[in-house]
């Protein structure tokens, strides 16, 4: 048999078997915690409407439709581009000065 000693000196056993349990047992403990996550959604069977609409392809055309009525009634003629500041401005005065309509450093 091996001695105690011997079995120490042995790096396989020393370094390897500690990474390999860690690396087994992680992924066996990610695997409960994100099984949970799935569990609670399906006991309160509440879902984002973008996940239902990926879920339930009825419900992705309705989603859709939403969406494009909402870029309808958007104004895109009338929008100003508003640089953000650089570093050395102080970002507050710049864009007040940006959305009053002020050229700033004038």
């Amino acid at each position: 048999m091996f001695s105690m000693k011997a079995l120490q000196k042995n790096k396989t056993l020393r370094y390897g078997l500690p990474m390999l349990l860690l690396i087994t047992g992680g992924s066996v403990g990610l695997r409960e915690f994100t099984q949970i996550r799935y569990d609670v959604q399906k006991i309160n069977g509440k879902a984002g409407p973008s996940l239902e609409a990926k879920v339930n392809p009825e419900r992705q055309a309705v989603v859709l439709q939403d969406e494009y009525q909402k870029m309808q009634e958007l104004n895109l003629d009338e929008w100003r581009n508003i640089r953000g500041p650089r570093p050395w401005e102080n970002s507050k005065e710049y864009q007040d000065q940006q959305r009053s309509g002020q050229t700033p450093g004038a």
